[in-house]
């Protein structure tokens, strides 16, 4: 993978740059031969302490930094937080260039495509149209209208590697440090930006729908497309290009069925991001990495501070939690994937023969890295195994073929439902255990009850029931 998420590092590259570290060490020649174990940041001399030369030409180097760039706030007089958000917008709205309008034709042909694939979808599962809206998106609507998800999936990740390596800072450093610690973290959050600016505006223009990474990145229920990338995606494909684009909305379509019908899956989705987020332990190799020949002045220094997180320097290592976490991800984006190819094969199958073909084709897309699965490792830490969705499609058709769409689609009606990491493995036990077999297992009906029970509790007129 080219491209490296908030400070995760391959561990390939530890080389520093330090050929323009020396010219504010005249007055600490002393240290030179390398950092004292009680000042692992250079902070100060043998004692420990800051070289108050030094932290003045910090001061002075971020003042004229942040006056020259209008200040650690935002435009809106507002912290940046973990990501400074506006520079990531920014950096992405600037390598896109000039977007050209979408002709008013396009737009129509994408909704009445989206309009078409609904009404086929109908027919094989029992989960409602979830779109109300089907629109055209440039890159630059793509940023518009998914930035604020990608807060929610990037900020547990930042927020958890600001916080560790601040931490881990001596005692000693972090008492004589505390104004420069906020401006640290304002670098971070520029930092991440950066990066985070970069891997949208790339992204913005390889994505084909708004749920192409399978998550709801863009509004409830609105379907968009994007025609610029479809364009691109069908110029390699012996299929008509109506016939691409009547694909791409039927995948569309049926993801919004998913996130608008099962009202906890999104939500699940997300605290899975946070549980692996929360799972984030900083490789203490890496501090003392950092401690080799290192000039407080670079915090001065976005590029710098940057260049610092790309090396590695604060690595994470996996933790229990973090691979549980991975895993419950891994499955349920599994799950949806399989579950969408499945209802659209369905749908379009007979109509349309290249669907097959089609499918295949983002199958393989998706298992190579595909630029959705490399910008998601990029901005969350998180790499998928593609390997899992060709079993969860297979899960799926298996369980259609053997209790029918409504049985299938009942088991999203509740987390508990769902077939786990190691069903998909074995999907015939789980067939059974949903279609009420010898196996053991899910009371369907049962816990169907339980659920409406919860979110209908009583009858009309009962006292609330006590949680």
């Amino acid at each position: 993978m080219a491209d490296l998420p908030f400070g995760f590092s391959s561990g390939e590259n530890h080389d520093r740059d330090r050929g323009d570290k020396d010219d504010n060490s005249d007055s600490n020649s002393g240290s030179r031969s390398g950092p004292n174990p009680s000042d692992p940041f250079g902070f100060g001399g043998a004692g420990g302490g800051f070289d108050m030369n030094d932290l003045g030409q910090i001061f002075t180097r971020l003042g004229q930094m942040f006056s020259a760039g209008g200040g650690p706030m935002g435009a809106s007089g507002t912290s940046a937080g973990p990501v400074n958000y506006d520079l990531a917008r920014q950096l992405a709205s600037s390598s896109i260039g000039f977007v050209a309008p979408i002709p008013e034709n396009t737009t129509k042909a994408i909704a009445d495509a989206v309009h078409l694939a609904d009404t086929w979808l109908d027919g094989v599962t029992a989960l409602p149209a979830g779109a109300s809206k089907a629109v055209a998106w440039t890159a630059t609507d793509w940023i518009d209208n998914t930035l604020d998800t990608w807060k929610r999936l990037c900020d547990p990740v930042a927020e958890q590697i600001s916080t560790m390596w601040a931490s881990a800072l001596p005692e000693e450093a972090k008492s004589m440090a505390g104004p420069l610690l906020s401006m640290i973290t304002q670098m971070g959050g520029m930092a991440f930006g950066s990066q985070l600016g970069q891997a949208l505006g790339r992204l913005s223009k390889e994505v084909l729908t708004s749920t192409d990474i399978g998550l709801p990145l863009g509004p409830k229920g609105v379907a968009a497309l994007m025609p610029e990338a479809i364009e691109e995606f069908s110029s390699g494909l012996e299929q008509p290009r109506a016939e691409i684009l009547t694909f791409l909305a039927a995948r569309e379509a049926a993801h919004h069925r998913l996130f608008t019908h099962v009202p906890w899956l999104a939500s699940q989705l997300m605290s899975n991001v946070e549980a692996f987020a929360r799972g984030i332990q900083i490789d203490m190799s890496g501090i003392e990495e950092l401690a080799q020949g290192f000039n407080p002045a670079a915090m001065a220094d976005p590029a710098a501070m940057e260049q610092l997180l790309n090396q590695g320097v604060f690595e994470p290592k996996a933790t229990p939690e973090q691979t549980a976490a991975l895993e419950r991800l891994e499955t349920l984006l599994a799950l949806i994937e399989g579950w969408v190819q499945t209802v659209v094969t369905a749908a379009l199958g007979e109509r349309i023969p290249g669907t097959s073909a089609l499918s295949e084709t983002l199958r393989r897309r998706r298992a190579t890295g595909g630029p959705a699965e490399q910008t998601f490792a990029t901005l969350v830490g998180l790499e998928l195994r593609p390997r899992k969705l060709r079993e969860a499609a297979v899960l799926w058709e298996r369980l259609t073929d053997a209790a029918g769409d409504d049985a299938r689609d009942a088991v999203w009606q509740h987390p508990d439902l769902l077939p786990d990491s190691e069903d998909l493995d074995d999907p015939a036990a789980f067939i059974d255990r949903v279609i009420g077999g010898d196996t053991s297992g899910i009371d369907i009906d049962k816990a169907l009850a339980e659920f409406e029970k919860e979110i209908n509790p009583g009858e009309p007129g009962d006292p609330p029931v006590d949680k």
